[in-house]
């Protein structure tokens, strides 16, 4: 069959009939006059510069195109198939910043980290934020963005929770479909990743997620299948785990079944870059493309196809969901980028975005700072403000604002005498950790931790207290992908609560006052240290432009509006997934060679016991007292929720609620609405959120009704038994929260028993 396919298109150019084109002729044509080999090329890869795979030599070869890009689709110039270019996200376009014998700059906006842009519940802010990106993807010559990234928020410690968004799947969901919609208003692609249950780093290439179809159905998956519905990404990334023994991407129940057939999505599915085991079976699930690419993948297939295991018609329809992609790129229709994206304007953006996704925790009246022009700061971070994580995540920008540097763009007198200690404390820490580092390739993309503090002389801190009006204290954690963060990473160190303890006693001395600036990327501990200081701003990671947009919230020149997407727990063991987490475990990168399974707990194999229990839904079941609850997040000013009303009409639920400003000054209030279900089939959780809204910067005085809609289908909780969506008839319970624990407001509304049987297949234990 090969030899006969080969030798009508050898015959075709003697005779010199060109073969169709892509563009030109129907998909269907180009699809008919690709050889075997051709196709079993198109779905693997052109490889990855600088890596060895491990098994063999890579696949194709391609010009690099936009050098730094993670990857490119193998081309195919007879039939006017280019190469697309796929680019890492997801908070911002991570390519090489310089060029060789190339004097222009090719720098990108760092944009706040997916956690900060959840914490804004705001979707129309989060899709402005995607549009700006998308520009620059597009600008820059990239086809496919390898973001959002949209797992769940499982436990505190997982390294990679920088990137994704909440605790919670509607958040999760809302936010990631806004933001694929905005950059796929620029005619690129997205690829929403990692489909799914990938919330661990530790072993993350081999490790065997234990998880119940309810759990799946409810929390893991649904914030993808709101992506998918509302926002039809052009493409999805599998991840790297298991899921109750097998590779995600080598699951036809999660890839075709869950995903394509009760879903409907339309794309490609492409794997995470050198994920899964086994091509053939690969393709045989419906993940369409495998990247990086490497030969060994090639030699699958190939022998899967002679051996009959894999027919060429399961081959094709990979094939051809890759040529759709291709087609509908920029690249195919020759556009012709400009390298040159308005990174001004965007600077704008990613500092005016961060203000809504800061999250003021503690306030006793030192914010916003007014009288105040002489400010002492503390803390290495204040001088070396950390933009966002490491790995793919990162992005080459050509500046990151410092607190510093914010405070002394406002007009303030800085006292700085620490920072030429700190940044000389910072660079030679960070030269000690890079100096252990294995030379495997992958080093670059390590986390490097945060510095020791430098604690000032008593001598020298009474002086500066008695100098400053206020003191500032940054804390920082670095975050990054590969490794998941440590117990000591969670807490406070010595040597920071002893600078906290120091600086607050100084300056609470002279009756002056103390701000803690918290610069991290996931959950700390705080319930010990919080009442210490006199306000405490939670900034995680803003983007280059932080130290401004820190500043901005600081001196009230925006009140702050931000809540946590995720729940602070008072110690790290009271979440209900701590049981069975990888905590302080060797933590080692099995990324190219996979790890066998020795079956180690929480290493090789890690049994979701919680089940549906997450997040905010744990703690309230077990009734615990938490530090920071979910939704929590402080203002300027007051609010006032009244007049709420829900209707049902089996369809929809619809429900509405006023809410004041009743405060002094203009502010905006997110508002969330949660469910509680009446008594049923199954056990529920206390509530659950189902649909939360923003309202726009009310004056004082001023009120807006907000108007909150959802499918009455998602009343419904996943019944294993009868592999079927259930809601229970009764009355249920709608509760306007300003955040889990603190509703200010509820209504009901009945709703019929009704049931949605889904696919049988799954994912079963």
């Amino acid at each position: 069959m090969k030899k006969i396919i080969l030798l009508s298109a050898a015959a075709l150019a003697i005779a010199g009939c060109k073969p169709p084109q892509l563009g030109k002729a129907s998909i269907d044509k180009v699809l008919k006059a690709m050889t075997l080999e051709e196709k079993v090329h198109f779905v693997i890869g052109t490889g990855m510069a600088g890596m060895d795979d491990g098994a063999s030599a890579t696949v194709g070869a391609t010009q690099k195109i936009v050098p730094g890009a993670a990857g490119t689709t193998y081309p195919i110039e007879r039939l006017g198939i280019p190469s697309i270019v796929l680019a890492d996200g997801p908070a911002g376009l991570r390519i090489d910043p310089i060029r060789e014998g190339d004097e222009n700059t090719y720098y990108c906006t760092h944009f706040p980290i997916g956690t900060l842009l959840a914490s804004t519940w705001n979707q129309e802010l989060v899709e402005s934020v995607g549009k700006a990106m998308g520009e620059e993807v597009h600008e820059y010559g990239a086809d496919v963005y390898l973001a959002p990234a949209l797992n769940i928020h499982r436990n505190p410690l997982n390294g990679r929770n920088f990137e994704y968004y909440s605790e919670d799947p509607v958040v999760a969901g809302k936010t990631a479909a806004a933001y694929v919609r905005g950059v796929q208003s620029n005619d690129v692609g997205t690829s929403i990743k990692h489909f799914a249950y990938n919330n661990q780093e530790t072993n993350r290439t081999g490790n065997n997620a234990i998880i119940s179809p309810r759990a799946q159905r409810e929390i893991y998956l649904k914030g993808f299948e709101i992506t998918v519905k509302e926002s039809a990404p052009w493409t999805v990334m599998s991840s790297y785990n298991k899921i109750n023994g097998t590779y995600t991407s080598q699951s036809r129940d999660l890839i075709t079944t869950v995903l394509r057939d009760e879903w409907g999505f339309k794309g490609l599915v492409m794997t995470d870059w050198y994920g899964g085991d086994d091509g053939a079976a690969q393709m045989a699930a419906g993940n369409d493309m495998l990247q990086p690419g490497t030969q060994l993948q090639y030699d699958q297939i190939m022998a899967a196809l002679n051996a009959g295991t894999l027919s060429e018609e399961e081959l094709d329809v990979c094939v051809r969901r890759c040529l759709e992609l291709v087609a509908r790129s920029p690249k195919a229709k020759k556009y012709a980028y400009s390298n040159k994206p308005d990174l001004t304007a965007h600077a704008a953006v990613t500092r005016q975005s961060a203000l809504e996704g800061m999250v003021l925790l503690e306030n006793k009246g030192v914010l916003p700072l007014k009288d105040v022009k002489n400010v002492a700061v503390f803390g290495c971070t204040s001088f070396d403000f950390i933009a966002g994580g490491t790995g793919s995540g990162n992005v080459n920008r050509a500046y990151t604002v410092s607190l510093l540097d914010g405070l002394k763009n406002a007009g303030f007198n800085v006292d700085e005498r620490m920072k030429d200690a700190c940044l000389q404390h910072i660079a030679d820490e960070a030269a000690a950790f890079k100096a252990g580092l294995p030379d495997d390739g992958l080093s670059a993309f390590y986390p490097v931790p945060r510095p020791t503090e430098l604690i000032p002389a008593p001598k020298d801190l009474a002086a500066m207290a008695h100098a400053n009006d206020v003191a500032i204290i940054t804390f920082g954690r670095n975050s990054g992908e590969f490794f998941d963060r440590t117990s000591a990473d969670f807490a406070l160190s010595a040597q920071e609560r002893k600078l906290l303890v120091n600086v607050a006693n100084a300056f609470h001395a002279v009756r002056k006052k103390v701000v803690v600036v918290l610069n991290i990327g996931g959950v700390i501990e705080t319930a010990s240290w919080k009442n210490i200081p006199d306000a405490i701003l939670l900034a995680w990671q803003a983007g280059q432009e932080g130290g401004n947009s820190v500043t901005d919230i600081l001196t009230g020149a925006k009140s702050p509006s931000g809540k946590l997407p995720m729940t602070f727990p008072v110690n790290l063991m009271d979440a209900g997934s701590s049981a069975n987490f990888p905590i302080d475990a060797t933590n080692e990168v099995y990324f190219l060679n996979k790890r066998e399974d020795v079956g180690q707990k929480d290493v090789d194999v890690t049994k979701y016991e919680e089940g549906i229990y997450v997040g905010y839904r744990w703690f309230d079941k077990q009734n615990l007292k938490v530090s920071y609850p979910f939704g929590y997040g402080l203002s300027y000013t007051t609010f006032e929720y009244s007049a709420p009303a829900v209707a049902n009409d089996g369809t929809t639920v619809t429900a509405k609620v006023t809410v004041k400003n009743t405060g002094s000054v203009a502010g905006k209030e997110a508002v969330q609405l949660y469910v509680s279900a009446p008594a049923g089939t199954l056990d529920k959780p206390v509530k659950e959120l189902k649909a939360y809204a923003k309202t726009k910067e009310l004056a004082p005085g001023e009120s807006q009704e907000l108007t909150l809609t959802f499918p009455t289908s998602e009343l419904a909780s996943f019944d294993e038994a009868a592999s079927a969506w259930k809601v229970d008839a009764g009355t249920y319970t709608f509760l306007f929260g300003a955040s889990s624990r603190d509703i200010r407001c509820t209504a009901t509304a009945d709703a019929d028993a009704a049931e949605t049987p889904t696919h049988t297949v799954l994912l079963m234990q």
